[in-house]
């Protein structure tokens, strides 16, 4: 006689039973993953700036010198600098925080993503990762990043545009700058607004339209990128004393 079966079990040979034990697998771990990804640092060693843009634009072109500038200029503010880690404009930002100008503690990051006609990282990234899927490292970029700036890129960098715009208007991000460089993303926001402000149709807020802050070049970018990165070295002072132990002793209990 044989024994009853453990109503837990699924035979291999119930298709949708199988099914439902992996979507709710599956689900569990994104769960756990989102639950891990609540956990912050106490405070940040180091100011980041993520660079979106082409992997196209070939050294040579006015527009990868203007990118590896402004990283340059950031790098001197000891900024660490983190792009896809590709070709393209994404290396000239990393050639810039590398060069002879950028300050000496900056680092060179690359967030890179599993592609077959991309095999290599750009050779100016000092520290790389790398990811099977677009969803992770979109998420990584968030998890690491003090302040974005956009460059001219296609729909990878619109993509990862798109991404950080909603996590601002949504409040899940706060007090980071997306900074949008060019004629191609100002117009960007102007079709947002034309379409998605039409009295009667509203189908998003006159304040969103607001948070991406569009400028016309590196300079401008820079401006803002010292401007945040100044309250933010102010913060750490504040937060260092805080933390410090004669202030511990005066808190009360």
């Amino acid at each position: 006689m044989s024994e009853p079966r453990d109503p837990r079990t699924v035979s291999l040979a119930d298709e949708e039973g199988v099914k439902r034990i992996l979507i709710d697998t599956l689900f569990g771990l994104w769960s756990l993953v989102n639950n891990l990804t609540r956990l912050r640092p106490s405070k940040r060693e180091r100011y980041r700036v993520t660079i979106f843009g082409s992997a196209r634009t070939q050294p040579g072109h006015w527009v990868y010198d203007e990118v590896k500038r402004l990283a340059a200029e950031l790098a001197a503010l000891d900024c660490d600098i983190v792009t896809g880690g590709g070709p393209g404009l994404m290396q000239a930002a990393n050639e810039g925080a590398r060069s002879s100008a950028a300050g000496e503690r900056a680092q060179s990051v690359g967030i890179r993503v599993d592609l077959p006609f991309e095999q290599e990282v750009n050779p100016f990234v000092q520290e790389a990762y790398e990811h099977q899927t677009f969803f992770t490292r979109l998420h990584h970029f968030v998890l690491l990043s003090d302040a974005y700036i956009v460059v001219p890129g296609g729909i990878g960098t619109v993509l990862e545009t798109m991404l950080v715009w909603q996590l601002l208007q949504v409040r899940h991000l706060r007090d980071t700058p997306l900074i949008l460089t060019g004629k191609m993303w100002s117009e960007l926001v102007d079709w947002a607004a034309r379409y998605m402000l039409r009295p009667g149709f509203e189908l998003a807020n006159p304040e969103d339209m607001a948070i991406p802050r569009c400028v016309t070049g590196a300079d401008e970018a820079i401006a803002i990128v010292r401007e945040h990165h100044a309250r933010w070295l102010q913060s750490q002072t504040q937060q260092r004393i805080g933390d410090s132990p004669s202030c511990q002793e005066d808190r009360p209990s």
